[in-house]
């Protein structure tokens, strides 16, 4: 026995040192393993941990301010008490629930607004969330083993569960119940660690009791939010150019749809709030804040462990409109006071505009309109702003275009300067007679005659002559070149901006209808000399009088005039980032002494006993201009019989007729009478406005004018232009 035994030791003595050549083999592979990871996949992998740590946020802060030229502020933002809530990256819908039930305790979230805005889908989910048994006996075995392959298979269960929900089943919770479902649905809406607004406009009592319970509420803040808001509302409660600044989308808008993508691309969130509309949306870059960036770090599970601000929040920049606040609403009041009056024993009448504009640096100082609409809830009829229709509706204006026929006349050599043309009735072969306002004509005119008098028949003259036909022949055929005739009208009309656009800086601007179009009948031509075929913006017609005012020159308007920055003086201005400049579109292509005849026409029109624009009053301001009345079929909101046929006045002017500061244009369509001089009171009372504002202010030493120190020399000189 003992030689056996001394025979098994150096056995085992092999075997203990194979194994421990084992374990070492085991532990070197180990920490080769360890230096791979260490020192080849480190910086990944520290990375990786750095980005499931790291979180960053981005906070809105409130948008820029829009002051008018003088520096007051039209629309500002306004502090709201609100309540917050950040998602955790890896929180649970239980979890969430019943923080939103501790929140139900502390707020009111029950509103009409706020139930109605819970949709039949979040009444499905919540009641699975309070009822999961139940919401799983929703699916048999069945279901489950014929959708057992399907790659959308939880999809799928879940769908077919929201479909075996019934009526009574979401109809069953109480009203503590539905409030917890408004917290809890606002709760999940947003981005994981975003703060997503829960209530806004909280109570004093609300705002003090979730503040004193953050430590029970995780992921809840009590924080401070902002309304936009316009300083300046009428008697009616409407906001004054409400409808050209334009509107911005609230928290729970978020982007809108159509332009969700192009938002994204450039760095906004869903719920981001940007203009939707004219000002607000064509000025978004400006007005929009920079916001606040904020690094969270969190566990693994997502809960935020620290913040850290790594670039501090800014609001966006101010941007000082060239519009004065103080004759806008001056202007307001004039269109609503005469288009009240007017519309006695005029049921299609219902609408007017009016547009001030420096006419040498395309300035808008006041945009203006009213419309009468039937509020269908009420029942009454109110008076709502209608800035926008200076741009997006168009009318037949009638004679206030005779001054761009006259032109066009000495353009193309159908007339010259001074020639007579016989204004009488033309009778062509199977046509109605075609005359001025005077049925029986004028006689022997020339052309500043013909202004003044606003005289139909040597229009009708000039186009013929301008089409080829140089002679009148009673009864004779009208055998002109309507197309040639057309198109030379319509481009010496677009040199003055009639028929194309403006170039305003707003969206939706329209150009009206008939560019491009062929008229039917050659008698189609003479009409297009008169105003009566294509139709025109309000805003077309003040950029026209304005080229004629300043010596012809088509200025771009624009309603903007410097981007500031924000100052940190409530009643300061901040610095200049950019000034708008006067842009010159295009430079008329006709004679300068061309040009000042119509310049004198246009003031006789409105300075001689005989003009048709003598019923201005206001002869100290020395006005010059053109009125205009133009037939036109109906195409407004009422019930009217085919073929209704009405009334538009107009009026085109400026001043002082030496040294013009302001053009206007005055529009009011649709009435059944051409004997109303309602166009003539409006613009003679927006002229005084303008010009008692100004004398007001020079008298108090404020230097607020509006008007122009660049002569028109200098103006060609210093503004771009297109044809440079």
């Amino acid at each position: 026995m003992k030689k056996i035994k001394e025979k098994k030791k150096p056995l085992v003595s092999f075997r203990m040192n194979i194994l421990f050549l084992v374990v070492f083999l085991l532990f070197s592979v180990l920490i080769l393993k360890l230096g791979i990871v260490q020192i080849v996949y480190g910086e990944d992998y520290k990375r990786e941990v750095d980005r499931k740590e790291n979180v960053t946020v981005n906070i809105s802060m409130p948008r820029g301010k829009i002051l008018d030229r003088n520096g007051k502020l039209i629309v500002g933002n306004k502090p709201s008490n609100a309540i917050t809530y950040s998602r955790p990256q890896n929180i649970t819908a239980g979890e969430i629930l019943k923080i939103a039930e501790r929140l139900a305790t502390y707020i009111d979230k029950d509103s009409k607004e706020d139930l109605k805005a819970i949709t039949e889908r979040d009444k499905k989910d919540f009641w699975m969330l309070k009822h999961p048994n139940e919401a799983i006996a929703k699916i048999t075995t069945a279901d489950k083993a014929k959708l057992k392959n399907d790659k959308n298979y939880d999809t799928k269960i879940y769908h077919l569960t929201l479909d075996r929900i019934t009526s009574k089943e979401i109809n069953s919770f109480t009203k503590r119940e539905l409030e917890v479902l408004a917290i809890y649905r606002e709760m999940v809406s947003g981005y994981p660690i975003s703060p997503q607004i829960i209530k806004k406009d909280v109570s004093t009592k609300e705002f003090a009791m979730v503040s004193e319970s953050l430590e029970t509420l995780p992921g809840v803040d009590s924080t401070t939010d902002w309304d936009r808001y316009n300083l300046y509302i009428d008697k009616e409660g409407k906001e004054i150019l409400g409808s050209v600044i334009g509107k911005v989308s609230s928290s729970k808008e978020g982007l809108p749809r159509d332009s969700v993508d192009y938002y994204l691309a450039i760095g906004y969130s869903r719920n981001d709030r940007v203009g939707k509309s004219y000002i607000e949306k064509q000025y978004e870059d400006v007005l929009q804040s920079q916001k606040e960036k904020v690094k969270n770090v969190t566990d693994k599970a997502g809960n935020v462990l620290e913040s850290e601000v790594v670039r501090e929040g800014k609001r966006g920049d101010d941007l000082v409109l060239s519009i004065d606040i103080d004759l806008q609403r001056k202007v307001e009041n004039i269109i609503k006071e005469k288009l009240g009056d007017a519309r006695i024993g005029e049921p299609y009448l219902d609408r007017a505009f009016v547009t001030v504009m420096n006419p040498f640096t395309g300035e808008v100082l006041s945009m203006a309109g009213k419309q009468y609409e039937l509020n269908k809830k009420s029942g009454k009829t109110e008076v709502n702003d209608y800035a926008l229709g200076n741009i997006t509706t168009s009318y037949e204006m009638g004679s206030v275009v005779k001054g761009a026929t006259v032109l066009t006349g000495y353009q193309t050599g159908a007339i010259v300067p001074g020639e007579v043309l016989n204004d009488r009735p033309l009778k062509f072969m199977g046509t109605k007679a075609k005359k001025s306002w005077n049925t029986t004509g004028f006689g022997p005119i020339n052309d500043l005659y013909a202004l003044k008098r606003s005289s139909n028949g040597y229009m009708f003259l000039t186009a013929m002559k301008l089409g080829g036909q140089q002679t009148y022949i009673p009864n004779g055929p009208l055998s002109i070149d309507k197309v040639a005739a057309i198109e030379a009208f319509r481009k010496n009309f677009s040199q003055f901006g009639l028929g194309v656009k403006t170039g305003i800086d707003l969206p939706g601007e329209q150009i009206g209808y008939g560019s491009g179009q062929i008229p039917p009948e050659s008698g189609k031509v003479l009409d297009y000399a008169i105003g009566q075929y294509d139709t025109y913006t309000p805003l077309q017609i003040v950029q026209y009088i304005s080229a004629i005012a300043n010596g012809g020159y088509r200025i771009q308007p624009h309603i903007a005039k410097e981007i500031r920055e924000p100052s940190n003086q409530s009643n300061e201005l901040g610095p200049i980032i950019q000034l708008i400049k006067p842009k010159v579109l295009n430079k008329i292509d006709m004679k300068d002494e061309w040009i000042k005849r119509v310049q004198l026409g246009f003031e006789q029109v409105v300075n001689d006993p005989l003009g048709t624009g003598y019923g201005i009053k206001n002869k100290k301001y020395k006005i010059a201009g053109k009125t205009g009345t133009a037939q036109a079929l109906y195409n407004g909101p009422l019930p009217y019989s085919p073929g209704l046929m009405l009334w538009n006045i107009t009026f085109g002017g400026y001043a002082p007729y030496e040294h013009p500061e302001i053009a206007v244009s005055v529009i009011v369509p649709w009435l059944k009478t051409d004997q109303s001089h309602v166009n003539l009171e409006i613009a003679n009372d927006v002229f005084a406005a303008y010009f008692q504002l100004k004398e007001k202010r020079e008298k108090e030493g404020i230097n607020y004018s509006t008007v122009t120190n660049i002569n028109q020399e200098k103006t060609h000189q210093h503004t771009t232009s297109d044809t440079e």
